[in-house]
């Protein structure tokens, strides 16, 4: 079967800090997509070395680079990649050459082929201390058993998107780590293929033990998106009833005791629980109702991004 060879390639490649990394990945990308027609789309995060200099003095003209005004994190410098990107088909990796771009073509294989919408590597022999190791086992765990989606590793940042799914994620906060998980809730078909993986080739690791508590987060919010970002009341709505209805239940029984039996039920304290119950069971329902009001708005105001960006270079010489 001959493969399509697709019309233009995004590469999005967020930087930090990576002045030793940007000339040698450079060189590996040119050196792994001989044959195919491509941008370089490299994301300076406010880095406080040198990186951003380094990528222009190598003016590339394959090779774009967006200045961010402050550092956004690695998920609002892929965003803002991502909406820069032309290409049919969108590539993320890092920039700390642990991805192999060599990897690149094989996962393009599959996205061609029209049967998947992402392709996304599982690291091989991963060659990582345990400090990075042990939030990701965390996180590809938390995510196979509360969302049955059964990714082995979600953690790797090299990735084949087409471009309507790339451009559809939304991405914010720190979401990166769940980036094959947010594209699978826009309806994407997934394929996983097995990469190379690297040790790191120069600079220092940019996370800590810290990703754990993170990660625990971010999986808290994405349970809520995923079953109920649409209809939050939903949610919030059935507890404060739940809670009024117990509260309500409480306070009869009480009255039965009071008229029934003569009993003092002042100084009882199921009195101040009914009472706190029907109290917490509104404020939640008030909360469920605001929120359908904050989901309406999000969705009719779309236009503004998250980022910002301070100047894009290609070739090392300003737009």
């Amino acid at each position: 079967m001959d493969i399509i060879t697709p019309s233009l390639l995004s590469i999005v490649v967020p930087l930090y800090n990576e002045e030793d990394n940007a000339v040698l990945l450079t060189q590996k990308i040119h050196e792994s997509l001989i044959g195919y027609t491509y941008q370089i789309i490299y994301i300076d995060d406010f880095s406080t070395d040198r990186t951003k200099q380094v990528v222009k003095e190598m003016q590339d003209e394959k090779v774009h680079l967006i200045e961010l005004k402050k550092n956004y994190g690695q998920s609002l410098a892929l965003a803002a990649g991502i909406d820069y990107a032309e290409g049919e088909y969108i590539i993320t990796m890092d920039g700390d050459l642990q991805n192999d771009p060599s990897d690149i073509p094989e996962m393009l294989t599959y996205a061609v082929s029209g049967e998947f919408d992402l392709i996304t590597g599982i690291r091989q022999k991963r060659k990582d201390s345990l400090v990075k190791k042990i939030p990701s086992k965390i996180a590809n765990f938390l995510v196979r058993r509360v969302t049955k989606l059964d990714i082995k590793d979600n953690g790797c940042a090299l990735k084949v998107f087409t471009k309507d799914i790339a451009k559809d994620l939304n991405l914010y906060g720190e979401m990166h780590r769940f980036i094959t998980l947010l594209a699978h809730l826009e309806g994407a078909q997934i394929k996983q293929v097995p990469v190379k993986h690297h040790a790191r080739h120069a600079g220092v690791s940019k996370y800590g033990l810290e990703r754990v508590f993170k990660v625990v987060a971010d999986m808290m919010l994405l349970l809520f998106i995923r079953k109920y970002f649409q209809r939050p009341i939903h949610l919030f709505g059935i507890f404060g009833f739940l809670m009024i209805l117990l509260g309500v239940l409480i306070n009869m029984y009480l009255l039965v005791v009071k008229i029934g039996f003569g009993e003092d039920i002042g100084t009882r304290p199921l009195l101040m629980f009914g009472m706190m119950f029907i109290l917490a069971g509104i404020q939640l329902f008030t909360i469920g109702i605001v929120m359908e009001l904050l989901i309406r708005t999000y969705y009719e105001s779309q236009n503004k991004r998250p980022y910002r960006i301070k100047k894009v270079s290609v070739g090392g010489k300003a737009q």
